[in-house]
């Protein structure tokens, strides 16, 4: 059963999100910000459910430095917020975040969205030899903070590790889990790879933004087989 980690100062808020997904997950939870790091390495969740207004220290501060820790940065961050606005909702993304439900929840869609994100993060496959390998890449796909016409864009990127079916590389596009790009080698002469999805993303600005990726078309001129 995957864990869930809710951090929130309000009590009744807390009973109530682990009312409505102890049926699907063990919920741990806290009131206590400052406890809440120390609780994310103990317990080591596999997603974590965080409130930005809290005193002392904010979910803003915990976001910023769960992905600052090796051991806490790729876990999945769902802001649940009374706190409403595109604006807020944008410098969560950056800081990190990965999904942004505002109170009063709506819980249907919340367990959806926990089901969707647990699936895209699973881990890698470990059978798979990954090469520290620098290819320069050309993606092309659609940047989420903008529309869908001028958020298209096309970068050129170097990997930093490779596989059969996997890279990681920097971008400084906004992508989210699940976001797919096509693939271009550009090594050599340009040529089509395939089709990749967004399975891990790290960093919230556009000079820190690095994905993990992995092929789900296609992947017949990659240049590991």
């Amino acid at each position: 059963m995957h864990k869930v980690l809710v951090i929130d100062d309000e009590a009744p808020m807390r009973r109530l999100l682990k009312i409505n997904l102890e049926d699907l997950y063990n919920v741990v939870e806290t009131g206590d910000p400052e406890y809440a790091l120390a609780l994310a390495l103990q317990s080591k969740p596999n997603i974590i459910l965080l409130d930005l207004r809290m005193p002392n220290y904010s979910g803003f501060e915990l976001c910023r430095t769960f992905k600052s820790i090796t051991s806490t940065q790729l876990i999945p961050i769902i802001i649940v917020t009374g706190e409403a606005g595109a604006t807020t909702k944008q410098f969560c993304e950056e800081l990190g975040a990965t999904a942004y439900f505002e109170k009063p929840v709506d819980f249907p869609a919340l367990r959806d969205g926990l089901e969707k994100i647990l699936q895209l993060t699973q881990p890698e496959r470990r059978s798979e030899v990954r090469i520290n390998l620098r290819v320069m890449l050309k993606l092309k796909g659609l940047d989420i903070h903008k529309g869908s016409l001028e958020g298209r864009f096309e970068e050129l990127c170097a990997t930093e590790n490779v596989s059969k079916t996997t890279f990681f590389c920097p971008c400084k596009a906004a992508m989210g889990p699940g976001s797919e790009v096509t693939v271009d080698l550009v090594s050599g002469g340009e040529r089509f790879a395939g089709i990749a999805r967004v399975i891990r993303c790290d960093g919230g600005d556009a000079r820190q933004r690095r994905y993990a990726f992995r092929f789900v078309e296609n992947n017949a001129n990659w240049i590991l087989q």
